[in-house]
């Protein structure tokens, strides 16, 4: 098995409940995260267990489209979201905590590719920590894009 992690946090000065709605709100989330271009529903209503949906993101100069579904809920406190493409597991679990002055929002991503060929082999080797720090990089973009809108609200 060949996998990678990252994990990104920031306190966003608004009230953890206002962070949950900003973040569980499928069909806004292409105007509040900068790279999301377009989010179309597969399955499922709002935010629970097995909702699903495509998002075209564009990130590092080109637009991906892939498939995604919430795997767990334990609102207003975390949620994984999960994809799989081609032949790599994808996890992100999004943690929110009460500090002062507001929440701590975690996002915790995780790769995984069970049964890596050759290729993929080499493919994680030669790019991987290259391709983990651009991921962090856009995680980091997307918590600031988060914070912007639940700050605003809380204003």
């Amino acid at each position: 098995m060949v996998g990678h992690s990252i994990s990104v946090e920031r306190v966003i000065a608004a009230e953890r409940e206002r962070v949950w709605q900003v973040i569980t709100d499928l069909d806004y989330s292409p105007e509040v995260i900068r790279s999301i271009q377009s989010v179309e529903r597969v399955a499922g209503e709002g935010w629970a267990v097995g909702v699903r949906w495509r998002e075209t993101r564009r990130l590092w100069g080109r637009s991906e489209t892939e498939e995604m579904w919430v795997d767990a809920v334990e609102a207003p406190v975390s949620t994984t979201v999960g994809s799989h493409s081609r032949g790599t597991d994808y996890t992100t679990v999004f943690a929110l905590e009460e500090v002062e002055g507001g929440t701590l929002l975690r996002i915790d991503f995780g790769a995984e590719t069970p049964n890596p060929g050759p290729a993929q082999r080499v493919g994680w080797l030669v790019f991987g920590k290259a391709g983990m720090r651009a991921t962090e990089k856009a995680l980091e973009d997307d918590l600031e894009d988060i914070a912007r809108v639940a700050e605003e609200a809380a204003e």
